[in-house]
């Protein structure tokens, strides 16, 4: 073996693009980008989309894809990338193929998300999609064989401290799992508008329970609302669409492509509140970013106590409450400001790789 790691396998269920927008695939761009510009040749592995390719090029890295008829042969490709070290940024059945393949190599795990049995009926209640579709992802991401998979590891991860010691119980490992921030671009310099704005960034799905940040803006008329995200569900986001947006200080921007553009940047800049309405979520990357906005946090859901450091914890649904709470004296500009201390600290770019760097190196030499 080599002194150091150079070939890196990104090992995921989704990528951010080809039409898959998700956090777990933003990450997964965003350590592959990153990694390329550190001098890593970075292959990653995914479903592939419509419209995508079976090789495609994306931020200096091969990204490499694979239909479900062809799991069983993903084997087959791993052990042809044959690289030092293979990192699951979501675990699935191809985090156990690829350990099948590929024994002898580095196999480390972050699990974004880890869901146990009340999770996962939380996500059956409350389908993106279909409840269809939550068995299928159980059955890709949770079955016996994904589970020992994160047992025999060399590292597990987390992107959040508080799933440290879940995960440790979900999966019946040794250790907690240790926290590795996900990667998240931070601004300096903000440019908050002269209005209170209120953002929602995120998919439009049943789960999100957009609907209640839409009544929200009913009882803030004088509040703007920007609305930035789409659908699963076609049928769904257009419901919402028909029913709220003749209402003037709501705007429904569709998809915002967080990769091209300035969009994306500008909106969190402008904001001086993020809502999330969900009834459930791990710790999702635009807490981080908004944080990373200086944004306050407005949610139902508090991971590593986000809303209730840095905005306001709806625990009870309170959201009306909430928002009149961050509006007075200026607590959205305190919360955000000290939510951005925070991010900056443990989230920045640099800091995140620095530590994603570090895990390899400590897998790479205790291999050898």
């Amino acid at each position: 073996m080599t002194s150091k790691p150079k070939r890196i396998c990104l090992v995921s269920v989704e990528i951010f693009a080809w039409g898959k927008y998700g956090g777990y695939g933003k990450a997964t761009r965003i350590i592959g980008r990153e990694l390329v510009k550190r001098g890593y040749e970075v292959i990653a592995v995914v479903p592939q989309r419509a419209g995508q390719k079976k090789e495609e090029d994306l931020d200096g890295m091969t990204v490499l894809s694979y239909t479900l008829s062809e799991i069983l042969s993903v084997g087959t490709t791993i052990k042809k990338i044959n690289a030092d070290i293979y990192h699951s940024c979501e675990p699935s059945i191809v985090t156990w193929l690829a350990m099948q393949a590929m024994p002898h190599a580095v196999h480390l795990i972050t699990c974004q998300d880890p869901k146990g049995f009340k999770e996962w009926v939380q996500e059956f209640r409350f389908p993106s999609k279909s409840k269809l579709q939550v068995i299928q992802n159980y059955i890709f991401e949770a079955n016996f064989l994904v589970r020992n998979s994160i047992r025999a590891a060399q590292g597990v991860y987390v992107p959040a401290k508080y799933q440290c010691e879940k995960a440790r119980k979900l999966y019946h490992l040794h250790a907690p799992a240790k926290f590795l921030p996900t990667p998240i671009e931070v601004s300096e310099h903000v440019s908050k508008s002269d209005t209170p704005m209120v953002l929602y960034m995120g998919r439009l799905d049943f789960r999100k329970r957009p609907e209640m940040t839409l009544d929200l803006a009913l009882e803030f008329p004088e509040i703007q609302f920007k609305i930035a995200g789409k659908a699963r569900d076609p049928s769904y986001g257009e419901k919402l669409k028909k029913t709220y947006s003749h209402h003037s200080n709501i705007e429904f921007l569709g998809f915002v492509k967080q990769f091209e553009g300035n969009l994306h940047h500008q909106l969190y800049s402008q904001a001086w509140i993020h809502i999330n309405t969900s009834v459930r979520e791990g710790l999702p990357n635009s807490f981080i970013e908004a944080s990373g906005h200086k944004c306050a946090i407005l949610s139902h859901v508090n991971p590593d106590n986000f809303s209730s450091a840095y905005g306001y914890h709806a625990a009870d649904h309170d959201f009306a409450t909430g928002l009149r709470w961050l509006l007075k004296d200026e607590n959205w500009k305190r919360q955000g400001e000290a939510g951005f201390d925070y991010v900056a600290t443990s989230y920045r770019i640099a800091v995140a790789m620095d530590a994603h760097e570090h895990a390899y190196d400590e897998a790479w030499k205790a291999k050898r």
